[in-house]
């Protein structure tokens, strides 16, 4: 009985068990490249304010119009009302805030 049996897309060697070596097994990535899914700290950090703010402003926008005054107003009067330095201001320190706890928690649990 041969201890190699040789095929298509691989070997299959039988004095070490199963194992196959082909193009779908076969050596790993070469360590130098960085891996695509993992993120920087700081983009981490970019996304996680960016999507805080993006929750802050889309609750200013449902409260311009679940309020009294919400009947006839459009929706680009909505949007000019919201979108002001103060609210701009008011998001991103509350933001950054956000974050900063949030990492806490995170590193501590």
């Amino acid at each position: 009985m041969p201890n190699r049996v040789s095929f298509r897309f691989g070997v299959l060697d039988l004095r070490e068990g199963i194992r196959v070596h082909s193009w779908y097994h076969g050596h790993s990535m070469p360590t130098g490249q960085p891996d695509p899914r993992r993120r920087t700290p700081a983009l981490r950090a970019v996304i996680e304010i960016a999507f805080i703010v993006f929750l802050f402003y889309s609750n200013l926008l449902m409260g311009e119009f679940t309020v009294g005054n919400g009947r006839g107003k459009s929706f680009a009067f909505a949007l000019n009302d919201i979108f002001t330095e103060t609210n701009l201001a008011i998001a991103l320190i509350s933001a950054l805030i956000g974050y900063v706890v949030f990492e806490y928690l995170r590193r501590k649990f």
